[in-house]
């Protein structure tokens, strides 16, 4: 998998969990798939030889450019008054329902199938509105007098079934039930780690096989986005959730991840830390960070005026607590109060590089205590600016696409996102020799029909602003490519006639979340954190517990200002933690056995279960000569990389 950012010299490797920006492409070679999570319950899928990219992403619309290869839309849910667009060379197609949806897109021609209860409406280049029905097919040839024939849609193929499959596994994770609902990542919750109750914070997620001394936020590195600026991806391929909601507290002798009372809706952050700077010397001036700990706020270092630097607990169910102790919600904070960070006592806790290093995809290294004391938080934006290895997931070559796919130029009904003058303003000069969008032909907006059917029979609330991006994923395995007789089918596609009036569906489908992005992903996998050694052993499957009531806020001391001070999180709770079993997951398709887990190490005889590996393996394709523009395999974007999941 390939993935490629404004900013950037050229291709790089694509890696899951990374959130997905406006102005993101990803390309799956050979034997490649990606996954984008762009919403709770929606996913796009693109197999092998696909290069699919996000131009626009907004609270109400989403817009993807596809310009060859395969693509799946899987969107079990779309908010009401929400719209997902499809560009492709020969037509636009906009979704606002609810379905299963996929487009081929050949060199001089794209074919477009609604299932499942979906509708969409097609608009060629210079031609009218025209909708789709459910289980319906269209053949568009041509882009600028385009012929369209159209007729029943074929049975789902194999690969089209294999991207069902994948969809019920991810929004059936049995971690889902102890986090907000729309949390993305939860199902690799369950493949690599385990739940337990502690008393304090009640349930909380311990990662498997994790070496000792590993501590949260120290393996990985920082990229930059466009919307949400120094943001962590993190190498382990469970780095969504953890890193991105919840705090991190330390139990005792482990680390594990609280996410805290669950609260309506989950608000994304690049990141949940502490930054800190001072005296401490690493060859230069240091940038450091540690965990944020339970009930601490974040200090934005992103976002407009009047945000950044303003203590914030957005997305936090739990209670506040400032300088170790509990406030009232109410409360007023300034942050030049704040000096106290409970982790950042924790040993090794503590990790930074050399400021005139960050961005550049460098490990960070332990701080040991003595230096740390040196250290003050700091408070507000980052005084570091990116570079082009700042907008790259991965270091490497990476497979580029055709020039034929790489330039195409598509129908949309809006340009793209442009992000250069953000780019220039941070000192970086985008360079147009990787710039792989060739300007869009615009053409008006399809507009709603007074009659159609709502866009979704169960309409969510349209989440935060700062909602997660689409996370990009690589599933493992091959993605089927239908052979090119079987994308015509058996029946003749039929001339379609003009409609006497342009349908629109009536509702738009959610778009991603802001990055962290709905995620991109490239590479096959991403590696899990470091086993310990003899701790593999194949997961159990076990029937999961109703989730634990999470713990009140600690009442308020009246003899305290601000409320009573949390306990420690090295203090042992009254009873041993319980463990969360993870219930039984739906069977893996034939070809995916189940590999072995390693075991976090357990105290005191704690058992640990997981759930089984999700249906990561496409269905082989059939054997055909690959189209004549089809390229070397190429690593997805940016989440492509989470862009993860299948």
């Amino acid at each position: 998998m390939s993935f490629w950012r404004p900013g950037a010299d050229d291709w790089t490797p694509a890696k899951v969990n990374t959130p997905l920006a406006p102005g993101d492409v990803l390309y799956a070679g050979p034997d490649g798939n990606v996954e984008v999570q762009v919403g709770p319950r929606a996913f796009v899928r693109a197999a092998e030889g696909t290069q699919i990219g996000l131009d626009n992403q907004e609270s109400d619309f989403l817009q993807l450019r596809l310009t060859g290869g395969l693509a799946a839309l899987d969107l079990r849910e779309l908010p009401a008054g929400q719209t997902v667009e499809l560009d492709t060379p020969n037509a636009v197609f906009t979704v606002e329902r609810m379905g299963f949806y996929r487009a081929d897109v050949e060199s001089d021609s794209t074919t477009f199938r609604a299932h499942r209860g979906g509708v969409a409406t097609m608009t060629p280049a210079g031609g009218e509105a025209t909708q789709i029905a459910g289980n319906q097919q269209v053949v568009v040839t041509g882009a600028e007098s385009p012929r369209v024939e159209a007729g029943a849609a074929p049975a789902l193929s194999p690969w089209d079934r294999w991207n069902s499959e994948r969809t019920d596994y991810v929004i059936r994770s049995a971690s889902a039930r102890y986090v907000p609902r729309g949390t993305y990542g939860t199902e690799e919750l369950d493949q690599h780690g385990s739940w337990r109750t502690v008393e304090q914070y009640g349930a909380v997620w311990v990662p498997a096989g994790a070496p000792a001394g590993w501590v949260p936020y120290s393996t990985g590195r920082w990229i930059w986005d466009p919307r949400f600026g120094w943001t962590w991806l993190d190498d382990a391929p469970w780095g969504w959730a953890p890193y991105h909601h919840g705090r991190w507290v330390f139990v005792g002798s482990y680390w594990a991840w609280a996410p805290g009372p669950i609260v309506v809706r989950p608000v994304y952050a690049p990141a949940l830390v502490v930054f800190l700077g001072g005296g401490v010397r690493v060859g230069v001036r240091p940038l450091c960070w540690a965990p944020l700990a339970w009930g601490e706020p974040i200090i934005p270092w992103w976002g407009r005026p009047g945000f950044v630097g303003v203590a914030t607990w957005r997305g936090w169910g739990g209670p506040h607590v400032v300088n170790n102790v509990v406030v009232n919600r109410t409360t007023t904070v300034n942050v030049t109060n704040i000096n106290v960070y409970r982790n950042v006592t924790v040993n090794n806790a503590v990790v930074g590089v050399s400021a005139d290093r960050f961005g550049h995809h460098e490990r960070p290294r332990r701080i040991e205590q003595a230096e740390v004391r040196q250290l003050a938080p700091v408070r507000g934006a980052l005084d570091v600016k990116p570079v082009a290895a700042s907008v790259t997931v991965a270091s490497g070559a990476a497979a580029k696409p055709p020039a034929a796919i790489e330039k195409r130029a598509v129908v949309a009904t809006r340009p793209p996102h442009d992000v250069t003058t953000r780019l220039r303003d941070q000192g970086i000069a985008p360079t147009r020799t990787a710039e792989p969008n060739a300007p869009p032909r615009i053409v008006p907006a399809p507009r709603p029909v007074r009659g159609t059917e709502p866009a979704s029979t169960r309409p969510q609330p349209s989440g935060p602003r700062n909602a997660p991006a689409p996370r990009a994923d690589v599933p493992e395995g091959r993605g089927e490519r239908p052979d090119r007789d079987q994308r015509r089918e058996r029946n003749q596609p039929q001339a379609m006639p003009a409609p006497s009036q342009t349908p629109t569906p009536s509702q738009t489908p959610t778009p991603p979340r802001t990055p962290a992005p709905s995620q991109t992903q490239a590479p096959s996998r991403t590696p899990a954190p470091p086993q310990a050694p003899g701790q593999s052993q194949t997961p159990a499957q076990s029937q999961a517990p109703a989730p634990q009531r999470q713990p009140a806020a600690p009442r308020s001391d009246p003899a305290a200002k601000g409320g009573e001070r949390p306990e420690r999180d090295d203090r042992r709770a009254r009873s041993q933690p319980q463990n969360h079993p993870a219930p039984p997951h739906p069977p893996s398709p034939a070809r995916q056995p189940a590999p072995a887990r390693a075991e976090p190490q357990v105290n005191r005889g704690e058992r640990q279960d997981h759930g089984q590996r999700p249906p990561n393996a496409a269905p082989d394709r059939p054997e055909k000569p690959a189209p004549a523009e089809r390229g070397a395999g190429q690593d997805r974007g940016q989440r492509p990389e989470r862009t993860e999941k299948p």
